[in-house]
Formats: C-alpha cells, structure tokens, sequence
C-alpha cells in the first residue's frame, strides 16, 4: 500500500462516488481518520529534519504568514471580483484559509520539489491554523458557519493538539530503533486511513452529482482553479527572493490544503454545500501531482522524477 499509494487514493476518490452506499457508511469515519492520519503523519516526521529548517526562521514564517494569512484575503478579493458568493465562494476562501496540506512532503517528493521545507510549513499552518482560520473565515469574512469564533478555534486546537500529543507520546515509547522497523507499515497505515477517509469524505458527493451535475462540476472546477492560482501566485511572488526551488515548493504547498480539518470539525447546522465543496476539492490534490509533474522537470532542470509515487506523510 505504502509503494501504490497515490494511485490507491486516486482511486478511492472516484470509488466514493461511485460506490455511495460504501461512502454512506464510511462517513462517521471521518474525523477519527483525520485524527489518526495526523498521528501517524507526525510520527513519522524527522525531529532533525524541522530543526535544520527552524535555524532559517525568517523563511518559515513568511511562507507561513502567506499561506495563511495572505492566501485567503487573496482569495475572498477574487471570489468578489468575479461576484461568486454562497457556498462555492465561501468553500473557495476556506479552503485558501486551510493549513498546508501534512501529505504534500509527499506529493513534492512526487513530482521532484524540496519536500523539507513543504514539511516544516505544513506542520507550522497545522500548529497556528486554530488561531488564523476562525477570525478570517468568521470575522473578517464574515462566512456563516453555524459556528462562533471560539468554538471553531477550540475544535481545530483539539484536532490539532491531541494527535501531536500522541505522537509525540508514541515517538518516546518506540524510539528511533523501533520506528525504523515499522517505517513501511506505518507509511501502510497512513495509506489505509486516507483510503477510508477518501471513501468517506465522498458521501453526498454521487447524489449532488446526479441531482445537480452543473453544481458540482462548478465546485471541482472552483477547488481546481484555486488550488492552480494559489501555487502559481505564491511561486511568482517568492520566486525574486527565494530563488526557483524553495518558490515552487511553497508553491506547490500553498495549492495543496488540509480541508480535511473543515470536514472533520464543521457542526452538523453548517451549509452541507460547503461541506460537500470540501468534498469535491480533494479530487484536485490527487490529480495535480500527474498534470504537473512534467512541468516541473522542464522548469527544473535536473529534477529526477520518481517512478514510483512514495507513501504519504
């Protein structure tokens, strides 16, 4: 699983549409899932790796304050540009409101970018996410959630703290010996629950679809253009200062979100369009990585590909 995993998530995303009685049941899988693939994402993380780049703090925190600050404004001023309101518009500004995505090390390895730095900024969005995401997505944007400011940030806080905890816990208890052992099935693991997340996360998806394909359509187009505008504007933007590899793999992150976390802690009061746009926005994260692989050989010269797609983390 860990040697085929992006195209078993591939396919486990189409399959939750195509399979809704399968999706239906997976669905209160959710957000034990997103909790579980943290844990097993964050114990698999490196602690030497983050420290070479926290010596370059500067770095981290500009790239940070981007994704989560900038990105969002960024997308709200064109949602009203182009008059897109309602839940398209608002899933747009939240999923540009979301942390970096904790499996694009994964997916930036896979199309031959840094995945070091796409690590270290995704788990510093994941960490502060809580604190930025709430007052945007419910203050300054004024996006009804059915959900206050507090209760938002304390859901994503618990979503966020408890599986660094226990991987933290974990990582102690096994040590570096034994972690080196279980790396493969740990990768395994991580594979299995984005399998079942994949599956359930579709829940709804293959009724909207039918019931209103043009909706849908629309919605994965949206989640699309957003996540190609997102990486095209950060790499332009970054690109005079911090030079053609570190720019694309902010890039690539800035494009590549962990919406998951809006599905697993959104109350149930909340539009389930935006939910359902959420949904819909995974499709492009696995999509991506095979549209534009290539380009990014030819913009990097040298750039070795893999053949074969590595076990997300």
């Amino acid at each position: 699983m860990a040697r085929r995993g992006t195209v078993l998530l591939a396919l486990s995303i189409f399959g939750g549409i195509a399979c809704a009685p399968l999706a239906a049941a997976l669905q209160p899988a959710v957000t034990p899932a997103v909790a579980l693939l943290m844990t097993l994402v964050l114990l698999r993380i490196d602690p030497a790796q983050v420290l070479g780049w926290l010596r370059r703090p500067g770095l981290v925190a500009l790239l940070s304050a981007w994704v989560l600050l900038g990105c969002p404004l960024l997308a709200w001023a064109a949602m009203r540009a182009i008059g897109m309101d309602g839940p398209l518009g608002a899933g747009a500004v939240l999923m540009a409101a979301a942390a970096g995505a904790t499996t694009a090390p994964a997916f930036a390895r896979l199309v031959g970018l840094d995945p070091e730095i796409s690590l270290v900024v995704a788990l510093a969005t994941t960490a502060l996410v809580p604190l930025t995401a709430p007052p945007l997505a419910l203050g300054l944007l004024g996006i009804d959630l059915a959900i206050s400011v507090g209760g938002l940030m304390l859901r994503l806080g618990l979503m966020v703290a408890l599986p660094g905890l226990a991987a933290l816990l974990l990582r102690r208890w096994l040590g570096p010996a034994r972690l080196s052992r279980i790396a493969a099935p740990v990768d395994g693991g991580v594979v299995l629950v984005l399998v079942i997340f994949a599956f359930g996360v579709m829940d709804g998806v293959q009724a909207r679809l039918l019931a209103d394909p043009a909706w849908a359509v629309a919605g994965m187009a949206t989640a699309l253009g957003v996540s190609l505008v997102l990486n095209a504007t950060t790499a332009l933007l970054f690109l005079p200062w911090l030079g053609r590899a570190v720019a694309l793999a902010g890039g690539y992150l800035a494009g590549t979100r962990n919406q998951a976390l809006f599905l697993a802690v959104l109350p149930a009061a909340a539009d389930p369009r935006v939910t359902i746009f959420f949904a819909l926005g995974q499709v492009p994260m696995f999509v991506l990585p095979f549209l534009l692989r290539h380009a990014y050989a030819r913009i990097l010269p040298g750039t070795a590909l893999q053949t074969r797609p590595p076990a997300p983390n």
